[in-house]
């Protein structure tokens, strides 16, 4: 069997859509061809439909680890505790606050899903959100802080991400980079800052950001 005629796997279309959406980046396509290729990509069962969609786009092409089906090895840490050997550093965190030791982030991601996060969940000084082609809310309205400020990095791609605040909170999304999406903050951004305020950051393509207070908050608000 050719490899053309090998079936493909989700994460090889994840990684056929992501240099789609480089090609945008870039000008190679508009908004309109990007779409019509994802449903090729959505849709496509073996690597030579997935390659249909490449084979005009210069430098765009599935990584070799794909077609010849070995993947590189992922490297794994040393053991913390091993004798002679030092631990090896995480990923960056935001410093400790309000006494509470750093973590690493809670990753939230989704594929053509639909995520919520509500009620008392535990929400940690740092969340990563890596979603594509879904609906996501993350709502903080009754969620348990271990800090005040709270660092959300988005990495999203033709989806929506909702953030749904207590009504005295801020939020500060600014440092959010869109292709072909759009962000929205309807909140406070501070200072001073609320009881809770959440830092966002990261990327948004083709897709959109809302940050908003619950329902009726603006009515409550007027009635006192």
């Amino acid at each position: 069997m050719e490899a053309r005629d090998l079936r493909v796997s989700d994460a090889e279309r994840d990684h056929v859509g992501e240099l789609l959406q480089r090609a945008v980046g870039q000008g190679m396509l508009s908004l309109g061809e990007f779409t019509e290729r994802m449903d090729t990509v959505l849709a496509a069962k073996t690597r030579g439909e997935l390659n249909a969609v490449l084979v005009d786009l210069p430098g765009m092409q599935i990584d070799p680890a794909y077609v010849t089906g070995v993947h590189p090895p992922v490297p794994h840490p040393p053991a913390p505790h091993a004798a002679g050997v030092p631990a090896a550093p995480g990923p960056a965190m935001p410093p400790a606050m309000g006494g509470y030791p750093a973590q690493q982030p809670l990753v939230i991601r989704g594929r053509m899903s639909t995520v919520t996060r509500k009620g008392r969940w535990h929400v940690p000084p740092a969340l990563t959100l890596d979603t594509r082609m879904g609906s996501t809310t993350l709502d903080f309205t009754e969620a348990v802080m271990q800090t005040q400020v709270v660092h959300l990095t988005v990495d999203d791609a033709c989806g929506s991400v909702t953030l749904v605040l207590p009504e005295e909170a801020t939020a500060d999304l600014n440092d959010i980079d869109t292709v072909g999406g759009s962000v929205s903050n309807k909140v406070r951004t501070g200072p001073p800052y609320g009881p809770l305020h959440l830092v966002v950051r990261g990327r948004v393509r083709f897709g959109s950001i809302t940050a908003r207070y619950p329902f009726g908050t603006a009515l409550r608000r007027m009635l006192g």
